[in-house]
């Protein structure tokens, strides 16, 4: 084939579209051009690499590429844009695919096909977040983490305590033993056991959930430092002032939803958090499930947690979940009451104006 380094031809005007499958060790690579494909092949995982490649084989081309979410986040993207070719992220679950390509699915396969939809204009890239954004949420991400870790560890300890057979005192209450209150982790220490073994375990289980409460006070700190920041003080605020939400959680809102003029309706919103049912519908039958597991799971849970503070002390949130409740399971009625206060995170952060309490919308 004719190259435009060879022929000395130049591409401006014409258009090109690049699927890339991304692994650690190599990109399955698609070049499709306006009505034909020009090369599927695989390369090292390099932007630079693929820019390269595209401005010698068809200079003053204009170049666009896409590839899934995954591992390797948005840094290939990023640095393709800075190189000057457009770069869009997809959601995988976005990507329509035939029931052939999902019976045959190969790295070639997912790259063709990336390159052809994209073409066809038929995907819908999701937001690239600014390095600082990004950033900003390993933090937060981080502090979950280690919740998760120290939860973990609590419940190993537990269960070697179901399979020996020991009894937890009756004045450490359920709260207690969850947190590890310093006198629950004291009675662990002097624990009377007569096999060395299981009390080096119980020992060393206690040694990591001291270190990851250690870890995760240093990051808490680091948090609210982030929070008092001139490009999080004023939104934090805000959410404060609804009732639930404390700093740590505004600093998840904030952090995971980022820009949220993005969302210009709420159905938008919902969708990105998870917080819409599973629907199936035939003529005139139309059966809603539960919530569908696609969304942030980390902002759907603590947003759940909130509403069953606020209805505790919001009049109008207490009112509307009363009523939701007289018809419905109120595990049920909490999750449209998550819907309101979802949407009240939108306005106040959207309009700057305070949470009033009792306000109904």
């Amino acid at each position: 084939m004719v190259t435009g380094e060879k022929s000395g031809y130049s591409f401006v005007g014409h258009s090109f579209y690049v699927g890339i499958d991304v692994h650690k060790k190599s990109w399955k690579v698609s070049i499709y051009g306006e009505h034909h494909e020009h090369k599927t092949y695989s390369q090292n995982p390099s932007a630079d690499e693929l820019a390269a490649y595209l401005q010698r084989q068809f200079p003053g081309g204009t170049y666009h590429a896409v590839y899934e979410s995954g591992f390797s986040g948005f840094t290939a993207c990023r640095r393709l844009r800075e190189l000057g070719v457009n770069c869009q992220v997809v959601h995988a679950a976005d990507v329509p695919a035939s029931q052939k390509e999902k019976l045959q699915k190969t790295d070639t396969v997912d790259s063709r096909r990336l390159a052809r939809l994209l073409r066809g204009k038929e995907l819908k890239p999701i937001d690239l977040p600014h390095l600082e954004l990004e950033a900003d949420r390993s933090l937060v991400r981080l502090r979950q983490k280690l919740v998760k870790d120290i939860c973990r560890t609590k419940n190993r300890v537990k269960s070697l305590f179901f399979q020996f057979g020991i009894a937890i005192p009756a004045r450490f209450t359920a709260s207690q033993s969850r947190y590890w209150s310093r006198a629950y982790m004291s009675w662990l220490e002097t624990l009377p056991l007569n096999q060395l073994p299981l009390k080096q375990t119980i020992q060393a289980h206690l040694s990591v959930g001291r270190l990851l409460r250690k870890e995760l006070l240093v990051v808490n700190g680091q948090i609210r430092q982030l929070a008092a920041t001139d490009r999080y003080r004023k939104e934090v605020d805000l959410l404060i002032g609804i009732p639930g939400i404390g700093l740590i959680s505004a600093m998840l809102f904030l952090t995971q939803l980022g820009e949220i003029n993005r969302f210009q309706k709420e159905d938008k919103l919902c969708q990105y958090v998870g917080l819409v049912p599973r629907m199936h519908g035939s003529g005139d039958h139309l059966k809603v499930g539960k919530l569908m597991n696609r969304g942030r799971k980390e902002l759907k849970i603590v947003l759940i947690e909130v509403s069953w503070v606020a209805v505790a002390k919001d009049p109008a949130l207490m009112g509307k979940f009363n009523e939701l409740s007289r018809r419905m399971h109120k595990n049920n009625a909490i999750i449209r009451i998550a819907r309101k206060m979802l949407n009240r995170i939108r306005y106040v952060l959207r309009t700057g104006k305070p949470y009033l309490i009792g306000t109904v919308k």
